[in-house]
């Protein structure tokens, strides 16, 4: 009997024990507050009712998508623009939390009281941010700012030799990127407690970036083309109509042509431009110190004629020779002849600014202006002086169609002459300096006498010149 009475003690004991065991269990697992220690994106739940921890998190993302991003476009209130984080693309989520705090209160008994005792302690706060969205909006609202390109500034010369400037125009483009490196910062940086009023809401300005053209006034500008410095004109007016063709054709070819500084200026480019847009036709040239029939004959009345304004401009010539005669158009000392491969023109922009050439041709004269850079204080007087004079030789040629020892006069000699240029710089009224800046030699031409002879032989006459055939005045 004793030792049922002992058993039964110890079976109701064990039975009260595991009572108050399962009491404890069931209590445990029927808590309705946040286990100890639980946080969520570094907000503390520890302790709270799970009801309200939930809702707090639900709070906190709401309260993190209505955040307000406000862009200025300028310095007026109407140009600004505001959304919600949510409307541009951000995401905040609690819901790994949310899911898991939800969980304490689902499954039996023992499932819970497990779950709870393994809870986990520490839990993400999630964001994101489609930047896409953003762009987007800010092009829906101001993207009419793009819808220009920019232009060149540009400059005209217009027949009144006057230089006029059209400025340039900028593009506008909107800088995105880094209107989003300022956004993106804010956006996410919210983790950890409820965001103040001042956390709640951002203002930054619109970046808008200036797109300059390749050409700008200032750029423009600073190549120098101020005005017209010189012109110079020469007539053409007694030419036969195929001189008269090759002078304008030349002309038009040198129109227009830019020297940069320090660049050196070669005719000869000229020459081989009109070529081949125009072509030259037949006209008298110079070939051994004679007229002959030729092609290109008039092309030395360009370059002369450039050369007397790059002479009045102070200039720095390269290379220059006269021609073997003296020309109609200007005075002794002041012409440039031109040879292919023999005798070029050639003179470089000392200028330290952009230089340009242009040309016009109107009632048989030609004129040539150069547009640049030059102080109106200065000017350069040109003055030629026949430093000696050359008489022409005596040729004879012998013929049995005079009779014997009667001369006949065939050909009537010219003189030759030897000039010197020279080149003073006048600034403010007085001179400045006096250069000598050619010395030139134009050949006499012979008086050709037919003396009457038995035999026909040639008598004592002039020398002729040795050497290649030289023709100027024309293309070879």
């Amino acid at each position: 009997m004793k030792r049922l009475h002992i058993g039964l003690i110890v079976v109701l004991s064990l039975l009260l024990i595991a009572a108050a065991g399962w009491g404890v269990i069931w209590y445990y697992a029927q808590q309705n507050t946040v286990p100890e220690g639980v946080k969520a994106g570094g907000i503390s739940l520890s302790g709270m009712d799970i009801d309200e921890a939930v809702h707090l998190l639900d709070q906190y993302e709401q309260t993190m998508k209505q955040r307000t991003v406000t862009v200025q476009a300028n310095v007026t209130e109407e140009s600004a623009k505001q959304w919600t984080a949510e409307q541009i693309g951000y995401k905040a989520d609690y819901s790994k939390a949310r899911a898991a705090l939800l969980q304490l209160e689902e499954g039996s008994i023992w499932d819970r009281a497990k779950y709870r005792y393994h809870f986990q302690k520490d839990y993400p706060f999630e964001q994101s941010w489609d930047k896409d969205v953003f762009e987007t909006a800010v092009k829906k609202e101001w993207g009419w700012v793009e819808q220009n390109e920019a232009k060149d500034a540009t400059r005209t010369i217009t027949d009144d030799d006057k230089v006029i400037y059209t400025p340039h125009t900028d593009a506008y483009r909107l800088n995105i990127e880094q209107l989003s490196t300022k956004v993106e910062p804010w956006l996410l940086s919210g983790a950890g407690a409820q965001p103040s009023s001042a956390d709640q809401a951002i203002k930054v300005e619109l970046p808008i970036s200036a797109v300059h053209p390749k050409v700008t006034l200032d750029a423009l500008k600073a190549e120098g083309i101020d005005r017209k410095i010189i012109e110079f004109t020469t007539d053409f007016s007694t030419s036969a109509s195929g001189r008269a063709y090759n002078v304008t054709s030349t002309a038009e070819a040198l129109d227009g042509w830019e020297l940069g500084p320090d660049e050196v200026f070669d005719y000869a480019q000229v020459v081989k431009k009109t070529e081949e847009q125009y072509g030259y036709k037949e006209a008298p040239v110079i070939l051994n110190g004679k007229l002959v029939p030729g092609i290109g004959g008039g092309i030395c009345q360009v370059s002369s004629t450039l050369y007397n304004a790059v002479l009045r401009s102070g200039l720095e010539i390269v290379e220059r020779r006269n021609h073997s005669l003296p020309v109609s158009y200007l005075p002794l000392g002041q012409d440039a002849t031109f040879a292919s491969g023999a005798i070029d023109f050639r003179f470089k922009n000392n200028t330290g600014k952009k230089l340009i050439i242009r040309t016009e041709v109107k009632d048989r004269k030609l004129t040539v202006k150069l547009f640049g850079t030059m102080p109106d204080n200065i000017r350069y007087d040109i003055e030629s002086v026949t430093v000696q004079t050359i008489a022409p030789p005596v040729q004879q040629v012998g013929t049995t169609k005079l009779p014997a020892g009667v001369k006949q006069t065939v050909q009537q000699g010219k003189t030759g002459y030897i000039v010197e240029t020279y080149r003073t710089l006048v600034q403010d009224g007085k001179t400045v300096s006096r250069e000598k800046v050619s010395r030139d030699t134009y050949k006499a031409q012979p008086t050709i006498v037919n003396v009457g002879s038995a035999s026909g032989s040639i008598t004592p006459a002039a020398p002729k010149d040795s050497g290649e055939p030289l023709l100027e005045d024309g293309i070879g």
